[in-house]
């Protein structure tokens, strides 16, 4: 099985897409290391303060990865000081 989290973020104040890479590419690493998802930017990538994230996750229960990637929603809406989610989005395959 396969699990997916899109998250739709704002990034206030970013004035160039340099800017915007560097506020999310900590954001990529830490997910990956605390988490251990797969994480990358998937939309949004010529607009300087929006973007969407994806974060996957493969296994053989789906409970158990849709309970991992809603703990992975609840740490960026709640830890995330660089920015705020608009919309999430969690499909499992």
């Amino acid at each position: 099985m396969i699990a997916i989290l899109t998250l739709h973020l704002h990034l206030p104040g970013c004035a160039s897409l340099k800017e915007k890479r560097g506020r999310l590419k900590p954001l990529l690493a830490r997910l990956h290391r605390q988490f251990n998802v797969s994480a990358a930017e998937m939309g949004l990538q010529d607009m300087w303060q929006e973007a969407v994230i994806a974060c996957g996750m493969v296994g053989n229960d789906a409970a158990h990865l849709q309970s991992a990637l809603e703990t992975v929603r609840k740490w960026v809406e709640a830890n995330w000081p660089d920015g705020d989610v608009l919309d999430t989005k969690m499909e499992v395959f």
